[in-house]
């Protein structure tokens, strides 16, 4: 029987509460242990399960599996409120629905009638950092709770709001990290780090993902969670390091992304105050607002361009389920405040002591109840400001131009498609023009695609289309910069090399109606297609960067022939199967010693240092090819006495400075690298980047940072001290070859305007 149909069943039994509450199995009676008890991790299959007894015995609960996550396990998400809102839970989604697109509500007498009769919808997101062990064992007692508890509070919740319950984010992540340490709990090795990315190939770039849309993960919480239900709030819970404050919630530091709508960012601030109130009125100490986190990357925030409120909470973190003791010389500051201080924004400092899951998953759930306790409270106000925000997209900002245009003849196909997969995704309204027109002053071709700018999500198309000017901010006037959170830019032009013109004016125009979701096909270069093709091999380190995950996603996108070599394959001579071998961008340290004795156990020990270096030479003294992209390619120099150093590594922070930002890059013709390329193109540049000073009359220079400033989108401190500087090195070393990327030509998958120089790198 389909679990809606049971859960509608359940709710016209005549069963009260209280009785169907004592036949709801406690976190207890199933796993045997109470969840969030110290030493004691529910891996994904036994939380599953416990979904399962929750909605066969609940009539406030329903689990639906809205798909696979990457390495095939269920994706689910619960749906809690009273059996009553369930009885009409299509037409509260339907209300939602009206309420998010101003567009289908008729008159203000229709607009009443939905905002009585509407409840507010707030998505609890848990656990999309596997290592982060908290949030996805409270999802069980907060959902235990929710399903059975007979409080005033809870039942005030229940009636005005519906929950929606995504308890993993990366089911995989929490199954391996789980496993991984029940197996060495009693142990040595008992909090010791998982030897591979806790994503299958994001790592911990996975909540990076909320523009691009490239995992498995990100594409069924959109489709199934955000775009299905619209929720007015977000709570998105999260853990951070242990030497500073308990928990965070909202508001955020500086900057906001200047597109979000600002009833949106106050409403932020007062949900997350209100939560801050409330756990410091429970005494729970070490509550921190506005401090380290920012507002800026739509990377980490959808539905801020979607009328809803996201409220990051970040809580200490213990040794996964290993209590720790924090002693108080080890609290330090933070951005924004002082962990050792009181400040109105830290208002009661946690003194120091032990700390353990126990405590995470208190504090997680009771900012889980505020949020929700406000969520009811406040039904009307959520209502209200969700269809306000959305109504004054509709009317178009003053500030946005009347369309984006995408003309029909760009020359890279592929990168528009990328985009608009994009932007239809997040449901964004994209026309493609039937005859050619003029905007603007403008011709454009049929087949141009139009998107308008009066319509409900016009926000994420502005802040994804447009040039990023972020702010010049610094700890104190002439001081260092103040450290965004991420990243400074994200204009998919750029990235995907492609035009998208902002245009001012009617378009006269007939238009087909908003297109659908578009295929993505993507095709590798000839050379790297059939027998003649080279055979490539990809570092995998026992301490995979995420850049590395990030590549095997790019190369199995484009069903790219290659293998993941480990330390221990290198080191007994695998490199004689092949003829390119990869380092993604990882520290020379990293690459040489990996894990140390008594970190991990002995099979994940070790890295390249001695017989595997030794190996890697000889692979390019036998005709193979290394390409090394930034840190890694410190480690290539090194190993192969290349006069080669990173130009900007002298200048201090106050000089030089660029957190993550699109430069202009200027390619050397004649070089194999940059056949079929423009002169120019967008290349990736942050922390980990750098230009190089060549003194080596074995290394050619085969594209340079732009002249003048090379700063397209983003932010740049010193960026003259790059002015003309090598990007991208190559050398013939005998045989072999070694080709050197000061840059990431593969940034987190979206970088597509760089993508052909590195499959260009690998040849023969």
């Amino acid at each position: 029987m389909p679990r809606r149909l049971l859960a509608a069943l359940a709710a016209f039994a005549f069963v009260t509460p209280s009785l169907a509450a004592q036949a709801v199995p406690t976190p207890q009676e199933h796993f045997g242990f109470d969840v969030g008890a110290d030493r004691e991790l529910a891996n994904w299959d036994a939380l599953t399960a416990y979904f399962e007894r929750l909605a066969q015995t609940s009539p406030r609960l329903t689990v639906d599996t809205l798909g696979l996550a990457t390495a095939g396990s269920p994706f689910v998400m619960l749906t809690i409120t009273s059996p009553a809102n369930h009885a009409r839970i299509e037409e509260l989604r339907e209300i939602q629905r009206r309420l998010a697109d101003p567009r289908l509500v008729s008159d203000e007498s229709e607009l009443e009638r939905l905002l009585d009769e509407g409840r507010t919808i707030v998505l609890i997101t848990h656990g999309i950092h596997a290592t982060e062990v908290g949030a996805s064992q409270m999802s069980a007692s907060l959902a235990y709770e929710l399903a059975t508890s007979n409080e005033e509070r809870i039942l005030e919740i229940l009636d005005n709001v519906v929950v929606l319950q995504i308890p993993s984010l990366n089911p995989d992540g929490l199954q391996w990290v789980a496993d991984w340490y029940n197996e060495h709990v009693g142990t040595e090795f008992e909090a010791s780090p998982l030897p591979w990315l806790y994503h299958f190939y994001t790592g911990h770039d996975n909540n990076r993902d909320w523009y691009a849309f490239t995992q498995a993960e990100t594409v069924l919480t959109v489709q199934g969670a955000h775009n299905a239900w619209h929720p007015q709030i977000v709570h998105d819970v999260h853990q951070m390091g242990a030497t500073g404050a308990r928990i965070f919630f909202p508001p955020y530091i500086e900057p906001w992304e200047p597109n979000v709508d600002p009833a949106l960012t106050t409403a932020v601030n007062q949900l997350g105050s209100y939560m801050a109130a409330e756990l410091t009125a429970q005494g729970k100490k070490g509550v921190v607002i506005n401090g380290v986190y920012d507002a800026y990357s739509p990377s980490r925030a959808y539905m801020h361009y979607h009328g809803g409120a996201r409220i990051l909470s970040e809580t200490a973190s213990a040794d996964l389920a290993t209590p720790v003791n924090i002693p108080a010389r080890r609290l330090g500051p933070g951005l924004n405040y002082d962990a050792r201080q009181r400040s109105w924004n830290f208002p009661e400092p946690w003194e120091g002591g032990a700390w353990g899951l126990p405590d995470i998953v208190a504090y997680q759930k009771a900012g889980a109840l505020a949020l929700l306790t406000n969520a009811a409270r406040n039904r009307r106000y959520w209502l209200e400001n969700f269809y306000g925000i959305n109504r004054r997209a509709v009317e178009k900002w003053d500030s946005w131009p009347d369309a984006w245009i995408i003309p029909a003849d760009e020359e890279n196909e592929a990168g528009v498609r990328y985009a608009l997969r994009s932007l239809v995704m997040a449901d964004v309204e994209v026309h493609r023009a039937e005859v050619p027109f003029t905007a603007d002053g403008l011709d454009f071709p049929a087949g141009s695609y139009v998107i308008p700018m009066n319509q409900p999500y016009a926000s994420f198309a502005n802040t994804m289309l447009e040039v990023q000017h972020y702010p010049d901010l610094r700890e104190y006037p002439g001081g260092p910069p103040l450290r965004p959170y991420d990243v400074t830019a994200h204009t998919l032009g750029y990235l995907l090399d492609f035009e998208a013109i902002a245009v001012d004016g009617p378009i006269d125009a007939s238009l087909s109606p908003p297109i659908s979701v578009p295929d993505f096909d993507f095709r590798l270069p000839a050379h790297l297609v059939g027998p003649a093709a080279p055979r490539v091999a990809l570092y995998k380190s026992w301490q995979e960067p995420m850049t590395a995950g990030w590549q095997r996603w790019v190369f199995d996108q484009h069903a790219m022939p290659y293998d993941t070599l480990h330390d221990a394959d290198i080191r007994a001579g695998a490199l004689a199967s092949y003829d390119v071998l990869i380092f993604q961008s990882q520290e020379p340290s990293s690459i040489r010693d990996g894990f140390g004795p008594g970190e991990v156990p002995a099979p994940y020990v070790g890295g390249l240092a001695g017989q595997g270096s030794d190996e890697v030479r000889a692979f390019v003294r036998n005709g193979g090819r290394v390409v090394a992209v930034e840190g890694a390619t410190e480690y290539v120099a090194e190993l192969f006495g290349l006069a080669v150093r990173d130009a900007t590594s002298r200048l201090s922070g106050s000089e030089f400075y660029i957190p993550g930002s699109l430069l202009r890059l200027e390619l050397e013709a004649g070089s194999e690298l940059t056949e079929g390329m423009r002169s120019e193109v967008a290349a990736w540049f942050w922390e980990g980047s750098r230009a190089f000073e060549v003194s080596d009359p074995r290394v050619r220079v085969a594209a340079r940072y732009g002249s003048g400033d090379p700063l397209l989108s983003g932010w740049a401190i010193g960026g003259q001290h790059l002015e003309g500087e090598p990007a991208i090195l190559e050398a013939d070393l005998g045989p072999g070859s070694v080709v050197l990327f000061g840059f990431q030509p593969n940034y987190r998958g979206q970088s597509m305007a760089t993508w052909p120089l590195l499959f260009n790198a690998i040849r023969k």
